[in-house]
């Protein structure tokens, strides 16, 4: 993952920087703690520009996310109901459970999505409800923004300190990673399990 990453940095510099972290939330697991990483050491190198290198990872960011986004919102909330009905029990979901979604989504949004920016794995699912649950597209932009330069920024500058060395990080990060989607593979399964409608 490392050489693939570092050869497509190197080779498109910048838009290697966007299509990687497009990629990253479009199809998982491409990590973003990786790419960045790597774009802070090539600053460190003075390779790229740290302003370009954030401007570069967010807007890439964001656009795989307003993917998701998009997707939710052509859905929407009023074909849900059908599927909920019919295809409920797979996914452990009432259509009561879908309607407190939607107050959640109405109240809280915008933090909610914020928030799941810093969460592995979780960070790219979240857009999908925002976008069934028609959360304003200024409002998902921004906010989703907002949270990936920061974390982006926290990803560059650790590349940058730490320069090769953070290339140590990926032993763990894809280890972490693939614990995270093991864990929600088993928790669903559990649910699954143990899930009885309420009527």
């Amino acid at each position: 993952m490392t050489d693939f990453v570092l050869r497509l940095i190197d080779a498109g510099g910048y838009w290697g920087i966007f299509l990687l972290m497009v990629l990253e939330n479009v199809f998982p697991p491409v990590p973003s703690e990786l790419i960045m990483g790597i774009g802070g050491i090539r600053v460190g190198q003075g390779r790229m520009e740290m302003e370009w290198l954030l401007l570069a990872g967010t807007i890439g960011t964001t656009v795989g996310n307003y993917f998701w986004y998009l997707v939710g919102h052509i859905l929407g909330f009023g074909r849900l109901k059908p599927l909920v009905d019919r295809y409920g029990r797979w996914a452990t979901l009432e259509w009561k459970d879908v309607e407190a979604l939607d107050r959640l989504f109405g109240k809280y949004g915008q933090i909610v999505v914020f928030i799941f920016r810093f969460m592995p794995a979780f960070r790219t699912m979240i857009s999908l409800p925002a976008g069934l649950f028609r959360m304003g597209h200024v409002k998902f932009l921004l906010w989703t923004t907002g949270g990936a330069l920061i974390w982006n920024i926290v990803l560059a500058y650790a590349g940058y300190v730490l320069g090769q060395n953070f290339r140590d990080i990926d032993k763990y990060v894809g280890p972490a990673a693939t614990a995270c989607v093991i864990g929600a593979i088993i928790l669903y399964l559990w649910r699954l399990a143990t899930w009885k409608p309420r009527g």
